[in-house]
């Protein structure tokens, strides 16, 4: 009954926040008010209030309260595989910045992971796992590579097609939290996917992203 009491308890706190009964920045009713007003026991509120701030609608500020979080902007995406990620971005009007943090040999590709940093903050995980048959100079060249269709381009390659795409819904390992910067229950929405030269046919990468579910919104081709 105590997780009912705090789901009913969420519920309401929620309502007031995307109602607008309690505009961004304003403050949200303390946890003796609630209690009086709810009859429901002080542990109950708090725990509701714990899930709204892990989920990113409040802010706790010591000695004040809680405040309604403004909401962040959410980026609009087209989600393709065979497009530039970083050119749809920059396209877009963002201040778009790229971190390598993983790029190794395997046996048959060459795995490259990418942070994507989105007007100053973290939005999107990129692996991309590269034919190293196709690209003889990846291992000394990879770990530089922030674009992967620039490189491809530079290599001679101009025009691409997708393979089949995937998309599906997972949450962050405390690995993906730190880099992201978001809590345990931040939805992160996964597509993975493959890239082909048009021309050739010829398999060029296999891809995973992981985009914050919080971050954007999604246009899908019909």
């Amino acid at each position: 009954m105590q997780g009912k009491s705090e789901s009913r308890m969420y519920d309401e706190l929620l309502v007031m926040i995307e109602s607008g009964e309690i505009k961004p920045r304003g403050q949200m009713p303390s946890e003796h008010e609630l209690v009086q007003q709810f009859g429901v026991p002080r542990l109950t509120v708090r725990k509701a209030y714990e899930q709204l701030e892990s989920r990113g609608y409040v802010n706790s500020v010591k000695g004040k309260g809680r405040f309604v979080k403004e909401a962040s902007k959410q980026v609009k995406l087209h989600l393709s595989t065979g497009e530039s990620f970083t050119e749809k971005m920059l396209a877009a009007g963002y201040n778009l910045r790229t971190e390598v943090f993983k790029a190794e040999m395997g046996e048959d590709v060459f795995k490259i992971s990418r942070l994507r940093v989105l007007d100053g903050e973290p939005i999107a995980i990129h692996t991309s796992y590269i034919n190293r048959s196709l690209f003889p100079k990846i291992e000394i060249e990879g770990s530089r590579i922030t674009s992967v269709f620039a490189y491809y381009q530079s290599c001679g390659y101009t025009t691409f097609s997708n393979g089949k795409s995937v998309l599906s819904v997972q949450f962050p390992s405390t690995d993906e939290q730190e880099r992201l910067n978001c809590s345990a229950v931040v939805p992160l929405i996964k597509l993975s996917g493959s890239t082909m030269d048009a021309g050739s046919g010829e398999l060029l990468e296999r891809t995973e992203i992981l985009y914050r579910g919080d971050k954007f919104t999604y246009e899908l081709d019909h």
